[in-house]
């Protein structure tokens, strides 16, 4: 009766330890190969491993909007299976990256110009803040909500974002709780407002054309 006892607690712990150790190392799949080729390539030469998607900064003017240039494996096949992505992110003054996650990887920001103010929230519902000067590095954590707003009236900033994912993914949160079709009696019920204001916050979500 306890050898029995013991082998089913035996096998609940192994269980147990296979499934947090899953969840622990989950992240893009390992690969057996060096690289991943695009269906139908059979041949690459450097070309495939250089992404010119960046150069579009060089020598121009500050965006009137925020503006994100992503290199992940949509935009940059060569990532794929290399569990690495950027993202360079520029703020005009006065310009938010509203609330939203990336659910498959931790994102580690890099500060080179100008000033930011940060923050993730956990989830216990703590908000961690902090304001990020020009060669600041910050850690926003895997899957958790967080934003960056430049509040300065006067000068842009410009960041970079790197992944642990070749495909991070993003969810934006005012966009998806209010462009996707959840129906408008929800989510006035949801925020604990009317029906009305619910439609004027889409509306000012809606891109215009």
């Amino acid at each position: 009766m306890a050898f029995n006892t013991y082998n089913k607690h035996a096998i609940i712990l192994l269980l147990l330890a296979l499934v947090t150790s899953h969840i622990a190392h989950a992240s893009d799949p390992d690969i057996i190969s060096d690289f991943i080729l695009p269906p139908n390539v059979t041949a690459v030469d450097g070309n495939f491993f250089t992404f010119t998607g960046m150069r579009t900064l060089v020598g121009v003017d500050p965006p009137t909007t925020f503006t994100v240039i992503k290199g992940t494996k949509a935009e940059f096949p060569a990532l794929d299976g290399q569990s690495v992505s950027y993202a360079v992110l520029l703020f005009p003054s006065d310009s938010v990256n509203p609330p939203h996650t990336h659910p498959r990887s931790a994102e580690l920001l890099f500060l080179l110009s100008g000033s930011l103010e940060v923050g993730f929230v956990d989830t216990t519902n703590k908000l961690y803040t902090q304001t990020l000067q020009a060669g600041d590095m910050f850690v926003f954590p895997k899957g958790l909500v967080h934003f960056q707003y430049n509040n300065d009236a006067t000068n842009p900033a410009l960041a970079i974002s790197a992944f642990g994912s070749a495909s991070a993914g993003t969810v934006s949160i005012p966009s998806t709780v209010f462009t996707t079709g959840i129906d408008e009696g929800i989510l006035a019920k949801s925020f604990k407002t009317d029906i009305a204001t619910v439609e004027k916050i889409k509306a000012g979500l809606t891109p215009k054309p």
